[in-house]
């Protein structure tokens, strides 16, 4: 009985060595057929990093590792206190620059109503000077038939040369005060750069706010917390790490011989060792135009010596929104291509997604 026990033993040692033996074989190149092939690698996606814009101190953490989040969730809140300062001090700067624009208006119009006074007394002058110069031309003309004497004729002639040297004090004047309503234009229009350069301030500030609530760009889960509460952060400094779930692939390498017949948007199947009954259909997103010899953490010594190309398989973004709980990163597994359209995928490969 004892000799009929080991042999029983035995052979449901072989029969489970058989049956791996079997598990392997079928999920082999050569036991699928030309028209597959396959590749080791991991499921892989996009990381973000939630990052400061100012270096500052973080107020606070919304989110805990492992959570879900949707694009545009306020994740985390970093220290305004000093920002908000900054903005009251730029809203001061802007209602003075403006009171200074009101006070340089009124200078400019008091400026032009200087320049139209001063243009009127040239005006004044000029006539006063052509009334001189006539009524000189009528003393001459006296003078010349003895009717008027030579002190009249002295003083016709002073007074159109005084009103000569009016006329000029009154165009100096014009000038001067053309010259002071440009002045007013001038700083005029430097007061108005002032608002403009103080609504600017107060709108990069603004900016410089909300970009300290740190919001989620996409939808995704929180891998883990790179900094806590309390800490000060420099420019750019991480705050959290996150995945999109909605970008999810496995990278894996196939020979020179093969990849030729690899077409972007081939169907594909990844099958993970935590789930091997349940292959995720996929698709062929990518295919390297260069050649590599593949890494050494992927294939044996003797398959590293051959050159390499290497193939993402993309996982549909609508499959992944149905299971994102599922979903983990860095998990081992093999991708299955298809390359030939027409072969049918086999019994292994063509099962639910997920379970």
């Amino acid at each position: 009985m004892h000799a009929i026990k080991k042999l029983l033993i035995a052979l449901a040692i072989l029969a489970v060595a058989a049956g791996l033996y079997y598990y392997w074989v079928d999920l082999d190149d050569e036991g699928f057929g030309e028209g597959f092939a396959s590749g080791n690698g991991r499921l892989e996606a996009v990381e973000i990093d939630i990052a400061t814009k100012l270096a500052g101190r973080i107020h606070n953490v919304l989110v805990d590792e492992g959570d879900m989040v949707i694009v545009g969730q306020t994740l985390a809140l970093m220290d305004t206190k000093a920002l908000e300062a900054q903005r009251d001090e730029a809203i001061a700067q802007h209602q003075q620059a403006t009171h200074l624009v009101l006070s340089a208006e009124a200078q400019v119009v008091m400026r032009e109503s200087d320049q139209a006074a001063a243009e009127a007394t040239v005006v004044q002058r000029e006539s006063e000077l052509d009334s001189a110069q006539r009524h000189l031309a009528r003393t001459e003309a006296l003078a010349r038939d003895g009717a008027a004497s030579t002190q009249e004729l002295d003083d016709d002639r002073a007074r159109v040369n005084g009103s000569q040297a009016a006329v000029s004090a009154a165009r100096a004047q014009v000038a001067a005060a053309r010259a002071a309503v440009e002045a007013a234009r001038a700083q005029l229009i430097g007061t108005r750069s002032s608002v403009t350069a103080a609504l600017a301030t107060i709108a990069r500030i603004d900016a410089d706010i909300n970009d300290s609530q740190l919001v989620s760009p996409r939808d995704g889960r929180v891998q883990f917390r790179v900094a806590q509460p309390g800490e000060v952060l420099a420019a750019g400094g991480r705050v959290l790490n996150l995945v999109d779930l909605n970008d999810v692939h496995m990278a894996f390498f196939l020979p020179t011989e093969i990849v030729g017949r690899v077409a972007l948007g081939s169907e594909a199947r990844i099958v993970l060792d935590t789930m091997p009954n349940f292959p995720i259909p996929a698709r062929i997103s990518f295919v390297s135009s260069t050649a590599q010899f593949t890494p050494r953490t992927v294939e044996t010594a003797s398959e590293r010596q051959k050159l390499m190309f290497r193939v993402k398989a993309q996982i549909d973004p609508e499959l992944l929104r149905e299971h994102q709980d599922q979903v983990k990163t860095g998990l081992p597994g093999v991708a299955w291509v298809k390359l030939d359209a027409d072969a049918e995928w086999p019994a292994a490969l063509a099962g639910q997604a997920l379970p």
